[in-house]
This record gives C-alpha cells, sequence and structure tokens, in this order.
C-alpha cells in the first residue's frame, strides 16, 4: 500500500457532512450567505445562499412531481443554470442525476434513456427535436429549461421551465449518506456501447479532493468542461468541498480561454488535458501572457510541450490518472517533470500492472492498470443495469481499468495506450463499434472499421476503412453525409479509405491492427481537405 499523497489530500476518509452536495451547500450557506458561490457564462451569479434556495426550490419540484430518495432524473442539456438546479435539486431530494452527452443523437439518446431508466427527463428546447420519433423508454414527462419556439411531437407531457421551481417553503428533508449516488455518468463506451457509471458522493469527493484538492476557500476555479463527464463535475464538486467558487461556461474555446480565466479572475481551471493544452501552446506569443490570475492547474501529459506552456503563462502544475469509474488513483508532485509521468499511487490505493492473466509483471513491462481501494465507496459503484460489464471490471478483486501502462523502480507509473479500441480525440473517447454501427447502416457499405490515427497532443483523429457491398460503390462524401445527422459530431471520421476488402485473422475478425500501422495512405479522403468542417452545436443557455 502507498503512502505517496499530494500535500492538500487527507486521506482520513470523511463522514457525510464532509462530502454529500446538500450539507455541503447547507454549511457554506450558513457560514458566508452574500459570498459568490458560482458565476454563469452570461454573467449571472449565485451567492452561497441563493444556491441552497434555488437547490431546495428546485428539489420541491421534483418531490411534488413523485422523485423519491434512490430515483434517477436525466437531464440533457449544456453546462448551464438549469443543469446546475436539476443536480442540485435531485441530490437535496435524495436523487441522482444522469446527465446525458448533448451531442447524442438517434440510437444513442435511446440507449442513454433506456440505460438510465429515469421517469422524468429534464431537457434544452433546442435538443428537443431531436426526440422525435425516438423511443423514450421510461420516461413519462418532460421539463423544458426555457422557452420552445419549436415543441417537439413526443408521446409524453411536456412542461415550461416553471415546472422546475417549486416552494421552497415546502421541500421535504431528506438524509443523503456518503454511499449514495450523486450522479450517473456515461463512459464514452470502448468494446461496446457507452457504460453507465454510478458513482458515491465518497468516490466523487474524493476525485476532486486529490484532483484539485490543492484549492482554498479564496480560490475560483473555471469549470469549461461539460457537465456530462466527470470532469465537469468534479470541477464544481471541488469548489463545494472548499468553500471556493465557480466560473461556469459550456466549453473550452482555445482563443478565448485566456480571457475566460481574466475576465473570472480564475486562479484554476477543470483541466488542460491533451490536445487542450497543445492548442493553446500553438496560440501566438502576446506580451501579457504572464499576466493572468492561473496559479495551478491540472495538466496531461506532462512532456517538454506542457512543461513550456506552464512557464511561458507562469503556473503551476500537477498530473497524474483518473477514470470515471475510480478516484484519481495516481497523482504527481507538484511541477513533476519526468516526461509522460502519471505519478505514483496515492495513500489508499493499491494499484498493479498485470499481464492478461492477471499476474503482476515486473517493473518496466507493459500491462493492463488495474486498481482497488483499501477504503470503501472510493471507486465506482457498478456499470447501471450491466452486472456483467461489473463482474468483468472487477475480476479477481481488482478493477480493471482496461488501459496499458508500466512502473519505473521509483514507483511512478506511465501511460503507454488504451487496451480496448478506443479513439481519443478532442477531450471524448469514442467508441470504435458505435461509429462502425452507423457506418454499416449505410447500404452501400458491406463491412467497416473504425480505428485512431495520430494526431495533436498524443490524440487522434478518426478513421473508417470500408469496403462496399458487391457491384457497388461508396462515394466518401456521401457516405460522410449521411453520418453528420446520426452521430455526435466528435465521431465523424475525417479519413475514409476504400478497400475492396478488410485485412481478417484466420477466425474472420478484422485486423485493425494492420490497418493502424498503416495509417493515412495516400488514397485516403480527407473530409477537412474536402471543406467539411464539423464543430459542437452551441446552445443557447436557460
Amino acid at each position: 500500500m502507498s503512502d505517496f499523497h499530494p500535500p492538500w489530500f487527507d486521506p482520513t476518509p470523511p463522514d457525510r457532512d464532509d462530502c454529500v452536495v446538500p450539507r455541503l451547500i447547507d454549511r457554506f450557506a450558513a457560514a458566508k450567505p452574500d459570498r459568490p458561490f458560482i458565476r454563469f457564462e452570461n454573467g449571472e451569479v449565485w451567492t452561497w445562499a441563493e444556491t441552497r434556495q434555488k437547490a431546495r426550490a428546485t428539489a420541491q419540484a421534483l418531490q411534488a412531481r413523485g422523485v423519491k430518495p434512490g430515483d434517477i432524473v436525466a437531464a440533457w442539456a449544456p453546462n448551464s443554470q438549469a443543469l446546475v438546479r436539476a443536480w442540485f435539486g435531485a441530490n437535496y431530494a435524495g436523487a441522482a442525476l444522469a446527465p446525458i452527452n448533448t451531442s447524442f443523437r438517434g440510437r444513442l439518446m435511446e440507449y442513454a434513456l433506456a440505460k438510465t431508466g429515469a421517469k422524468l427527463l429534464i431537457l434544452h428546447p433546442e435538443l428537443a427535436l431531436r426526440l422525435e420519433g425516438l423511443s423514450l423508454a421510461a420516461v413519462e414527462e418532460v421539463i423544458l429549461t426555457g422557452p420552445c419556439t419549436d415543441r417537439p411531437n413526443l408521446p409524453v407531457p411536456i412542461f415550461d421551465h416553471e415546472a422546475l421551481i417549486g416552494d421552497e417553503g415546502a421541500y421535504v428533508h431528506v438524509d443523503v449518506e456518503q454511499w449514495d449516488t450523486p450522479v450517473i455518468i456515461f463512459t464514452s463506451g470502448t468494446t461496446g456501447p457507452s457504460k453507465a457509471v454510478v458513482t458515491s458522493y465518497m468516490q466523487e469527493w474524493v476525485t476532486a479532493c486529490v484532483t484539485y484538492g490543492y484549492m482554498t476557500a479564496e480560490d475560483r476555479i473555471l469549470v469549461n468542461l461539460p457537465m456530462f463527464h466527470v470532469g465537469g463535475i468534479s470541477g464544481i464538486l471541488a469548489a463545494l468541498a472548499r468553500g471556493a467558487s465557480v466560473a461556469l461556461f459550456e466549453a473550452f474555446d482555445t482563443r478565448q480561454f485566456w480571457d475566460m480565466v481574466r475576465e473570472t479572475g480564475s486562479t484554476t481551471c477543470s483541466g488542460l488535458i491533451g490536445a487542450l493544452s497543445t492548442f493553446l501552446k500553438k496560440e501566438p506569443t502576446r506580451p501579457n501572457d504572464g499576466d493572468n490570475p492561473l496559479r495551478i492547474c491540472t495538466l496531461s501529459p506532462i512532456s517538454e510541450d506542457t512543461i513550456a506552456l506552464a512557464r511561458r503563462f507562469g503556473f503551476e502544475f500537477i498530473s497524474g490518472f483518473n477514470m470515471t469509474e475510480t478516484s484519481t488513483p495516481l497523482v504527481t508532485d507538484v511541477n513533476e517533470t519526468v516526461m509522460h509521468s502519471c505519478g505514483r499511487a496515492r495513500t489508499g490505493m493499491e494499484c498493479r500492472i498485470v499481464d492478461a492473466h492477471d499476474h503482476e509483471v515486473p517493473d518496466g513491462t507493459i500491462g493492463e492498470l488495474v486498481v482497488r481501494s483499501a477504503v470503501p465507496w472510493q471507486l465506482f459503484k457498478g456499470y447501471l443495469g450491466d452486472p456483467t460489464a461489473t463482474a468483468e471490471a472487477w475480476r479477481n478483486g481488482w478493477f480493471h481499468t482496461g488501459d496499458l501502462l508500466w512502473r519505473d523502480p521509483e514507483g511512478r507509473y506511465y501511460f503507454v495506450d488504451r487496451k480496448k479500441d478506443a479513439i481519443r480525440r478532442r477531450g471524448e473517447n469514442i467508441s470504435s463499434v458505435e461509429i462502425e454501427i452507423e457506418v454499416s447502416a449505410y447500404d452501400r457499405v458491406r463491412e467497416v472499421a473504425a480505428y485512431g490515427v495520430d494526431g495533436l497532443g498524443g490524440e487522434q483523429e478518426v478513421m473508417i476503412a470500408v469496403a462496399a457491398q458487391p457491384g457497388e460503390t461508396v462515394d466518401p462524401k456521401a457516405l460522410i453525409e449521411f453520418l453528420v445527422p446520426r452521430m455526435a459530431h466528435f465521431m465523424v471520421p475525417r479519413y475514409v479509405r476504400i478497400l475492396d476488402a478488410l485485412p481478417k485473422t484466420p477466425t474472420n475478425k478484422i485486423q485493425k491492427v494492420e490497418l493502424r500501422k498503416e495509417g493515412v495512405t495516400a488514397d485516403c479522403w480527407d473530409r477537412e481537405a474536402a471543406g467539411i468542417r464539423l464543430k459542437r452545436e452551441k446552445l443557447s443557455l436557460h
């Protein structure tokens, strides 16, 4: 068992007053009611007292609609006042929030709703029309987060945003414990559909207090990672745990990032990971680069470029390793300069590198990282509605990360690659299987393989190799036009390669490893070179 931990992290397990969202809000609303807690993208600010009032009023509205302790409330909306209300209100009602990726469409959205089993869906009005014609699973009613000009035709009642504003005085108190669930977070699927991770308050608190525990009550964290990812949730929870404040934006914007930091007075942020740091480093140098309030943040990977970025803008950094299912099991020292290090196993966490049969391998040997905690509730509780996947991930009493790392004799760990067929692009882990299902729906495609090819910042671009049906041809442009309305923008392939047949093993499985080795070949069609560039859909805030 490691005895390493950052100086700001106390490994003593917290009680419920220290980690449960409603109790943290209650504490700081009483201690400093008029101090700002959260500032939104449109400039609106909630004090701690206002946050408590809005959360309790929302909880009462949910209670009046039949939401009970242990229930799940689904939300499909961007970072906004409405999504924060939904999260805090659900937790005050003893329920969990399941925020769904706003880029989901079609079958992915149907799957997410079915997995949550939620009876209530809180919905951004500009996403409403995407639900037409879809199965809503157990959903019995929908509440919009703002005015809706194009009201969808759905088989369930639709209520306006006022339905989320209840009577705080009628709120019925619910006791919430540290092992209860605050949020259900969907991972990006790797070998199949996305899994719904059942978290606990303890797990999310530990994640926040390891990753952002350097924060004090005087800090402000810029959260510009989406709240349907663990990065957005843990950034806000870090501010809750420390009695600090939050500046909440919908998404990361390279050109506006430093203006956001300066304008909001943010002293840390929800993470500069992968290509995000590369994008910032490539921005033209300005005379005022070092004139900003950012003092420390999470940075990954540790490389010459990321170290240069920190020095250029004058902030300190830490790095590590985390997943939606874990609670930052690996963490570095502040300003560690060991290239590509993920740090060491923190106190309370056991980490091993194992082979395919779960036997530990020697230092310096690449294997899968497996972890377990000496303290209850610091790792996820399971995959919602998927006991088989939960058992497989937890085989032999260790959680299997699916990631390949190696360890040096000093106990530092180094990330190598993903064991599964995930593709990492612009902060999103993308399932190759999800892409292949959608491409296969194109009637001229016989077979397809989706995989990642090298891109910026150690991340990847999405590439597909396809073979046409006998007697047919596949036009890459027409295929992409078919995919765009069916997929999240970040999933749409950049490169398309047309082959007569895909390479296969003797058991008729497609050999993606061979395709990856060949990379972007001269016969590849490049979507961006053809002038087709896709961006995240900007939604108005309600």
